[in-house]
């Protein structure tokens, strides 16, 4: 360690304070003649991550793209504007909480962070809403994929016997009614839920009851038959779960009159922080962090439409401020565009994409299989994903590895991937065969940060 005299650490603080006095700066470079300023907020992680998901959305509203990739952008959207919140907007609201209320680079306290994505994310979640439910719904029933509500829209009994069926999914359902003997139950993260208004015809009371939504079942309901008998185009009709549930709320409430019902979702703070010095605590660490995420405090409130009564009896009970309750449109949870993916419409979908594999490791006829070692051995090869294929390059590559007698472990570096991930799957799989066949090695170590 090297030590400083005082003169030293006089110099060495004054220009330790130069420094950061200029980096300080928000521009060093002052604009020329004819030059547009910098934004202010250009070092704002959050609002570069709005707008990056606002880009998104324009492809959602683009109509140059086919339109099940239309309704792919918006279920995309919906799930990063979901995280957004869950991490991002959470961050903010912890430092305000815990008074770490440090100014960011872009010169915005948390508080005024959280009040700026506030109007922005209201903004764009609204014109997320409104543009699936007035565009992208007319244009599916257009194409003859309808989204269909239980009310006077559905054909005939004898045509909509597998939505019918779906009310068996009862047993799943579990209603739960707000009273002094019963609190308010807890409503977990992202989950779909009814908020019920039911009346006691006896009392002439009201009640307040909630109806989770079952998350392990399809969202959208097939309804058969709906081809007209005169049309030769197929059509494909759909019901939410959630408004299959709301037309047989009187076998949940027997005995009862059924006020309102109104569907709601609670995103919760589901932000990790987990300090890693100590690596022998970290899964101990993690699993305390996983169980305080599940019971993260709500950070926004969505609810179908704008019921008074429900809205604020909701807010209250869950403890959300007035800028934290999006009211929008139903259908709630626009992922569930998600599930229109695998209707079998090429029609309205890009052209599947095909990749093709790199020249310089493209199999050639010969009794052995192409060696990627010996390649790379002559020549650098430059890889471009997706265009060149992966599972004949980087996953053959592993695979090939994992069979060597002379590679003595793998180690790689695995970012965010889901949990069936299929490359991970075919590199164990290739590596138990090889210990299996007797490789005479001990099986490669699988690193997995």
């Amino acid at each position: 360690a090297q030590t400083f005299d005082a003169p030293s650490k006089a110099i060495l603080r004054s220009q330790i304070a130069e420094h950061i006095a200029e980096t300080d700066k928000p521009d060093k470079r002052e604009p020329q003649a004819g030059e547009e300023p910098l934004p202010a907020d250009r070092y704002s992680t959050e609002n570069q991550l709005v707008k990056f998901n606002q880009r998104v959305l324009e492809l959602a509203e683009d109509e140059d793209q086919p339109l099940l990739e239309r309704c792919n952008f918006a279920a995309i959207f919906a799930s990063n504007l979901d995280e957004f919140f869950m991490v991002r907007v959470a961050g903010l609201k912890r430092r305000i909480d815990t008074g770490i209320a440090v100014t960011a680079a872009s010169g915005l306290s948390p508080r005024q962070q959280l009040r700026a994505i506030s109007e922005q994310a209201h903004r764009l979640q609204n014109e997320h809403s409104h543009y699936v439910t007035e565009k992208l719904l007319p244009a599916l029933a257009d194409e003859h994929i309808v989204l269909l509500s239980w009310t006077g829209s559905l054909p005939p009994s004898r045509n909509v016997s597998r939505a019918t069926t779906a009310s068996r999914s009862s047993p799943l359902l579990t209603p739960l009614a707000v009273d002094p003997a019963h609190p308010f139950p807890y409503i977990s993260g992202n989950s779909l839920n009814l908020a019920v208004l039911v009346e006691n015809p006896n009392s002439g009371k009201s009640h307040f009851a909630r109806v989770k939504i079952p998350g392990n079942m399809p969202r959208l309901v097939p309804v058969d038959d709906l081809t007209d008998e005169e049309s030769r185009e197929e059509r494909f009709g759909f019901i939410t779960m959630e408004n299959l549930i709301i037309a047989h709320l009187e076998s949940l409430f027997p005995g009862m009159i059924i006020k309102e019902a109104r569907s709601f979702r609670v995103t919760r703070n589901e932000d990790i922080d987990v300090e890693e010095d100590d690596a022998e605590n970290l899964l101990n660490a993690m699993e305390k962090e996983l169980l305080r995420r599940r019971f993260g405090p709500p950070i926004r409130l969505e609810i179908s439409r704008d019921q008074p009564f429900l809205s604020q009896l909701l807010a209250d009970q869950l403890g959300v401020n007035p800028e934290e309750v999006y009211r929008l449109p139903a259908p709630l949870d626009f992922t569930v565009l998600f599930e229109l993916q695998s209707l079998d419409r090429p029609d309205l979908k890009n052209r599947p994409f095909i990749p093709t594999t790199n020249r310089q490791i493209a199999e050639v006829e010969s009794s052995r299989a192409q060696d990627i070692f010996a390649a790379i051995r002559e020549r650098d090869i430059l890889l471009h994903h997706p265009y060149d294929s992966f599972s004949t390059s980087v996953q053959a590559f592993l695979a090939q590895a994992a069979a060597d007698p002379r590679v003595l472990a793998i180690k790689q570096t695995l970012y965010r991937t889901s949990s069936n991930s299929p490359i991970i799957d075919a590199l164990i799989d290739a590596a138990h065969a090889a210990a299996g066949a007797g490789a005479g090695r001990d099986q490669g170590a699988l690193d997995e940060d």
